[in-house]
Formats: structure tokens, sequence, C-alpha cells
């Protein structure tokens, strides 16, 4: 068993860092870590001015251009204050890349590590800041596995963190596949660039999901959520992926920032 995660003091101010697949595809899990965070008493700031964490770039060949998106977001974080990002892969992209991206300058260089040292998953969050009161939360009964992204499990170290939240809900039952530490083919532009390999990697993960009988699985990855739910919807099946802040904050019976429970 994992060892707990450490309780850090919680802040009253947080950044957040939406991403920009949360931003086009699944607005509503940022919506409920928003929510997820703000019951706990913080306050949210999303500066608008925020896009893309500069990762498809960076990991095709164009560190250039990765550079330019990511330099025309230093200043949105002016405040010591954390930075939670709904995205093992994205905060792992600000957590390590970003200071190696600005190297040869030395200001930004700085910059750049202050925003890194602030950069904290959302999981991680939960677990590691927030101290959740899970007592009233729902606790009917519920199968559920948890896909960990790649970038996740490998560059933010969360693979506990997401197990960790989900261990903590009472009614729900944690079903661990044999695919666990595999990828999901979403890999960024790779799932463009390979579509025949990712849909295959995607098969085969959610062949492994499915054979434990859950009724959902959990993310906190829309990349790989945006992967695995299509394969689905192109089978035909029901079951189907969520992500983690959205499962929280049902269970927990939180209203959304702009929708209801």
């Amino acid at each position: 068993m994992s060892p707990p995660v450490p309780a850090l003091p919680t802040p009253r101010d947080v950044y957040f860092f939406a991403t920009c697949v949360v931003d086009m595809f699944e607005p509503e899990a940022g919506l409920d870590a928003i929510a997820v965070l703000e019951h706990a008493g913080l306050r949210v700031t999303f500066p608008e001015a925020q896009t893309c964490c500069g990762q498809p770039a960076y990991t095709t060949g164009f560190p250039e251009e990765a550079l330019r998106v990511a330099r025309a977001q230093l200043d949105l974080f002016p405040e010591p204050w954390p930075i939670v990002v709904p995205s093992g892969s994205c905060a792992g992209m600000i957590h390590h890349h970003w200071p190696r991206l600005f190297a040869h300058d030395a200001e930004l260089s700085k910059r750049a590590r202050d925003i890194a040292s602030r950069v904290v998953e959302f999981t991680d969050f939960v677990v590691g800041t927030l101290g959740l009161d899970l007592a009233d939360a729902d606790d009917a009964p519920v199968k559920v596995a948890l896909h960990t992204s790649c970038s996740a499990r490998r560059e933010m170290d969360t693979l506990r963190s997401g197990r960790a939240v989900l261990a903590a809900l009472p009614g729900v039952e944690l079903a661990h596949h044999d695919h666990e530490s595999e990828c999901c083919g979403f890999g960024g532009t790779f799932s463009v660039k390979h579509p025949e390999i990712s849909a295959a990697m995607a098969g085969d993960k959610l062949d492994a999901i499915a054979a434990t009988g859950c009724s959902t699985f959990v993310s906190a990855d829309c990349g790989c959520l945006l992967n695995l739910n299509s394969t689905l919807a192109k089978r035909g099946t029901p079951l189907r992926g969520r992500h983690v802040a959205s499962f929280l904050r049902e269970r927990l019976r939180i209203a959304s920032v702009e929708h209801g429970p």
C-alpha cells in the first residue's frame, strides 16, 4: 500500500490553469474542478488569457513554437499562489519542461521556474492540501476503474493521489485492471499521426477496464478521456469515462459553477 500523501497548509487563493483540451472538449470538467476547490473554501482565479501549455509543439519537435506559447503566459500568475492543473500531462509540461524552454534567458528562466514550482495536479492538491470532509458524501455503491495518464504517472507521480481520492469516498470500490500502467494511445499528436496504433492501444486499455465489471472509469486527463470515450462511442457500448473532478463533485453533492448536480 502506498504511504499517505503528506498534508500541506491550505492556501486561501489558487490559480486554475484549465488546459486547452478542457477548454475545447471538456469544459464541464474544469467547472467541476473549480466547484470542488470553491467548496473547500478557496478563492479561485482563472486568468482568461491562458491558452495551451505548449506540450503538443514541444513533444512533436518544435521547441521554438512551444516557447512562444509558454512565453505568452508567463505574466498570468503574478501572485505566489498554487497553480492547480486538472491534467497530469499539462502539469508535467509546465513543471518539468518550461524551465528548460527558457534556460537561455536568465530572467525568463527565473519566472518559469517560479511558476513550475507552484504547479500542482488536481488530485495531488485534493489529497495533499484540501483535506475535504467526506462525511456527507454519497455512499451509494459503485465500482470504478482509474486511468492515470503516462505523464501523470511518470512525471508528476500522481497515481497514488488518484487512488487516494477514490479510496476516501464512501461506497466507491476501486477496480484494478491489468493494463493500468499502459498508455491509452492518445499521446497528444501521436493519436493523429498514428491513428491505427492509437486505436489498438485504446482498445486494449478499454478491454481491460471493461473486464473489471466497473460501471464507469475516471481519469484526471481529458486527452485520455477524449481518446477512450471516442473509442467507446464507436463501439456503441454504454461505458464512459469521466474526469475525476466531475466524479468527485457528484459524490460530494456539490453544485457546479454553472450547472447543478
